[in-house]
């Protein structure tokens, strides 16, 4: 007899999904085989999910819903097992960030994470082994599912032109990266500036920052050391953090020029990567 593992519904996100699914599952009359057929994946995987060995995606759970006629059930647990797998420090900062009507971020190392790629975000969560790899990639991919609602964020990012320099995961990751960072310059609530290295000392030398806007809420001002993150609404940080957003716009390029530097970046220090489209690039 197979050694089922017994999950314990109540321990997390992914634990209530896995119990959730074995129970409909069984309830259907279907082996872990035969659903997965029908969902167009393997019974070991329905199996690995069933004993939260691993993290669904968006695209399975919508399928095991029209599989088991679920209305839904599953597509909307997915993303609290998606969220779940974000650093518990980080959790709550995520709630917030997707319910922020105005979103402005300062970033000097990195691209922010609601405009990374799924290879970029890789090759930055990748830095440490820790954990399934796969399952942060997706819960950092999820977060940017706030752009692509009916009424997003408005989104300001302010990046030094160092993160266009600092080679994360190779040329062909960011040529692609910073294509992509062009592409969404294009929609008309997200903006990227880039503080150029020759604004020399400026407000941002400290580090990176957000602040969080909201309709009924105060603002939040949200900095990262590397052991967490530290959110306050006190108003004095309001205040200095909106203080130093405000000059750092002010001395970075425009976002007009901004497209130009990035791209010129893109062509002279990362020509020879592939493309957006996946084709060599001479």
């Amino acid at each position: 007899m197979a050694n089922i593992r017994n999950l314990d519904p109540g321990a997390s996100p992914l634990d209530y999904y896995g119990s959730e699914l074995r129970r409909l599952r069984e309830e259907a009359g279907l082996k872990q085989g035969e659903l997965g057929s029908i969902v167009f994946c393997t019974g070991s995987l329905i199996g690995q999910i069933e004993t939260a060995h691993k993290v669904p995606t968006r695209e399975l759970s919508e399928r095991l819903d029209a599989a088991l006629g679920t209305d839904g059930q599953f597509s909307r647990l997915v993303g609290l097992v998606l969220r779940s797998q974000l650093p518990s420090w980080f959790q709550a900062y995520a709630e917030m960030e997707a319910r922020a009507s105005y979103i402005s971020t300062y970033q000097a190392q990195l691209v922010y994470g609601l405009l990374q790629t799924e290879e970029y975000a890789r090759a930055v969560l990748g830095v440490r082994s820790d954990g399934d790899l796969d399952a942060r990639v997706a819960a950092r991919i999820d977060r940017q599912r706030v752009l692509e609602r009916d009424e997003p964020p408005l989104l300001w990012a302010v990046l030094s032109e160092a993160v266009l320099y600092q080679e994360v995961g190779g040329a062909a990751v960011m040529r692609n990266q910073l294509a992509h960072l062009l592409d969404l310059q294009r929609r008309p609530w997200v903006s990227v500036q880039i503080l150029p290295f020759e604004a020399g000392a400026h407000p941002g030398l400290p580090g990176t920052f957000n602040i969080l806007r909201f309709e009924d809420d105060p603002d939040i001002v949200y900095t990262e050391d590397f052991v967490q993150g530290h959110m306050t609404a006190n108003p004095q940080a309001i205040r200095e953090g909106s203080f130093r957003y405000d000059h750092l716009r002010a001395a970075a390029l425009s976002v007009e020029d901004s497209a130009d530097r990035i791209a010129r970046v893109m062509e002279e220090r990362y020509a020879h990567g592939p493309g957006p489209d996946g084709r060599d690039v001479a």
